[in-house]
């Protein structure tokens, strides 16, 4: 998309990036996580929980922009994300798997 005009803060703006943490013991398997995410960045897994319920999973890692959609809408708390920095030491955009552990 092309812009008549550059923002005069262009070098300043930064798009930020979240890594998302599943706490799969806590989770029940409701979905909301994966229902009002805006960015598409999780699915539900084919494993189980302790509880008998398919806890979600990061499928679009890069994609997540640290909304905290997943987090606010989850009613168990088995779900949050965090701050990633911009790019990591090497130039590079950092990636993870995901997922916590209990």
């Amino acid at each position: 998309m092309k812009f008549w005009r550059t923002p005069l803060d262009i070098g300043e703006i930064h798009m930020t990036r979240g890594m998302v943490c599943i706490i799969e013991d806590r989770c029940k398997g409701c979905g909301y996580c994966i229902a009002f995410c805006p960015r598409d960045v999780l699915q539900e897994s084919r494993r189980f929980n302790a509880k008998g319920y398919h806890p979600p999973e990061v499928k679009n890692a890069e994609a997540c922009v640290n909304c905290h959609y997943c987090e606010i809408i989850c009613p168990d708390l088995a779900i949050f994300s965090v701050e990633m920095p911009p790019h990591g030491a090497d130039g590079e955009i950092p990636s993870g798997t995901g997922s916590a552990g209990p």
